[in-house]
């Protein structure tokens, strides 16, 4: 079931200006490991932008921000480059109190902005693991 959906989209020229004009920013909005790629090189403008936008899409998706911290939200990556959401402290509190169980996260960076989408879900019960072609079938019986 869905418990939320969140999205943002952030104004590159202004995310960076704003970053430049408030060098105490960067370090509030986000920890050490989002702000480098794997390799320890800079994450570039676009990529801190959609990861912010990721962390509003996150509050909007919960339906709120009490409690919540900018580094309580971190964009992690997989080894493919797949980002999603890890929670601590009060957004882990946030979504534990709404029921979420599981957290979807989409971003992207074109055209001058950054977007993040953020699907809140809470399973209630376990996937099925019939493995039948026909999903139907299953139903059926």
């Amino acid at each position: 079931m869905i418990v939320g959906i969140g999205v943002d989209v952030v104004d590159l020229q202004r995310f960076g200006r704003s970053l430049e004009r408030t060098p105490a920013l960067r370090p509030r909005l986000f920890g050490d490991a989002e702000t480098v790629l794997r390799d320890g090189s800079p994450r570039s403008l676009p990529s801190l932008a959609a990861r912010f936008a990721a962390k509003e899409a996150l509050i909007k998706a919960l339906g709120g921000s009490t409690g919540v911290g900018w580094h309580d939200v971190v964009v992690v990556s997989d080894a493919e480059g797949a980002p999603s959401l890890s929670l601590s402290g009060g957004a882990r509190a946030l979504a534990d109190v709404r029921g979420v169980t599981h957290l979807h996260l989409s971003l992207s960076h074109d055209g001058g902005v950054a977007v993040a989408y953020v699907v809140a879900e809470r399973v209630d019960r376990a996937p099925t693991t019939d493995t039948r072609d026909d999903p139907e079938e299953a139903i059926r019986e």
